[in-house]
């Protein structure tokens, strides 16, 4: 869609939306649209100092563009600017805001739920681990290593314990020595990760919900990345059953400002049980009087919060149900399709070396040397080199612990190995993983 075509839609939406108040005054006037215009000159010169994150050549960080509907309802939305903490601030938004959860909650096959959206998947995990304490007063909370970091921070913040699981060389939580720490009697909690932010892996969560029949702990699952993939039809059968199982946690997050291409921050945290609400009750003095319905802001720790990111979601999952076989579980199928496409060109190259099949759309790799200390040094030059040519990778480093057999050769003569890695997160990607081959292969090329 042209930006041209997106201003005359939103043009239209906006004469729509007047039609529904009494007078709605421009709030530019001749004497100050001229410096607006100025300040958005300046703004729009200063933000050419970016990276293309919204094409497919970037093929780097968890950077996927919100779709052209989410954009345009977030804008028509912030004409109004509502507030969805309470309903005063934004009745409609608040209404749209429970219709998408419910979705999303759908989605992983709860009817019913308690939820909201958050300002991103860290407040989201917030939430969830404050809930995890009030349950389990004082237990631990554990996580995989490869976990994402804030659980071990939210943990601290929340005084809760904490503790690292280690994975076995797939990026797995390790079950050995997860049932060791349940054993102690000490474990309240245990995050299952579906789509490790740097791998991708998906934590044994079947496994996982085996153990608490034993030792009665919660499961959090934290699907902040991975969490749409139970839509897509093209995964392992380990991955697929994994995501199937999330329907058996006790709470969830996932980002809609990911895969659900949505603007930043838009999360989302799900409770199945609704009685969890019970932790969130305050008293308000002004608050929550204008109508006896639910009022998001007694069911979250955030107050203020824009009712914009609820309405650009709306949006998006109207125009893109949320079910298997659709154009929405199509594109994701084509992101998971792309990184095997590349997976494949980097096992049957014997100039690259592999680290994990990949489960979604994350893969990771390395130009192939005789030490990790070698390798590492590779892989941020071709980090380098590749941007130069208008192809933008990431770096990751990974615990040499963990690296799989197939590296068995190399000589491990440092703790950890940097190594080039790609969310393809865009269906686009498909199309141009072979023009990305050949400049990676090229590149690789000491003469280079």
């Amino acid at each position: 869609m042209t930006q041209n075509k997106d201003l005359q839609l939103l043009q239209k939406a906006l004469d729509t939306l007047r039609e529904g108040f009494n007078s709605f005054p421009d709030s530019l006037n001749e004497e100050n649209s001229v410096k607006v215009e100025e300040a958005l000159l300046k703004v729009a010169r200063r933000m050419q100092d970016n990276y293309p994150y919204f094409q497919p050549q970037y093929a780097g960080q968890m950077l996927k563009p919100p779709h052209a509907v989410a954009r345009l309802a977030y804008m028509l939305a912030m004409y109004v600017n509502p507030n969805n903490h309470a309903l005063d601030g934004g009745r409609a938004s608040s209404a749209m805001e429970k219709e998408a959860v419910a979705g999303i909650a759908k989605m992983f096959g709860w009817t019913e739920h308690l939820g909201h959206l958050t300002s991103g998947g860290t407040m989201a995990n917030l939430e969830a681990l404050w809930v995890a304490g009030k349950s389990h007063p004082g237990k631990k909370v554990v996580a995989s290593e490869l976990a994402h970091y804030t659980h071990e921070r939210i943990s601290a913040v929340l005084c809760l314990p904490f503790e690292k699981i280690g994975c076995d060389q797939d990026g797995r939580m390790d079950l050995v020595e997860l049932e060791k720490a349940l054993q102690k009697e000490e474990v309240g909690t245990v995050v299952a990760t579906a789509g490790t932010t740097g791998i991708g892996s998906t934590d044994p969560l079947t496994e996982i919900i085996e153990l608490q029949k034993q030792y009665q702990f919660r499961i959090h699952v934290d699907a902040a990345y991975g969490g749409y993939y139970c839509l897509a039809g093209n995964l392992s059968e380990y991955t697929a059953t994994q995501y199937n199982a999330i329907s058996n946690a006790d709470s969830i997050v996932i980002d809609p400002h990911k895969h659900g291409m949505q603007p930043y921050g838009c999360g989302c945290i799900l409770f199945k049980d609704p009685g969890a609400g019970k932790f969130y009750k305050h008293d308000s003095p002004y608050t929550y009087f204008s109508s006896a319905e639910l009022h998001l802001g007694e069911i979250s720790l955030e107050c203020s919060r824009a009712g914009a990111s609820a309405v650009g979601l709306w949006a998006t999952m109207e125009m893109f149900p949320l079910e298997r076989g659709g154009e929405f579980a199509g594109n994701l199928e084509k992101c998971h399709q792309a990184a095997l496409k590349l997976y494949d060109k980097i096992e049957n190259d014997d100039r690259f070396i592999s680290l994990i099949k990949p489960e979604i759309d994350i893969v990771v790799w390395a130009p192939g040397e005789a030490s990790l200390s070698r390798i590492s040094k590779h892989s941020s030059e071709m980090f380098h080199l590749a941007a130069k040519q208008n192809i933008h990778l990431a770096l990751i480093n990974h615990p040499a612990s963990l690296l799989p057999a197939h590296w068995d050769q190399v000589n491990q003569d440092q703790d950890h190995v940097t190594c080039l890695r790609s969310c393809l997160m865009k269906p686009e990607h498909l199309d141009i993983i072979d023009e990305m081959w050949e400049m990676l292969v090229k590149i690789s090329d000491p003469s280079f």
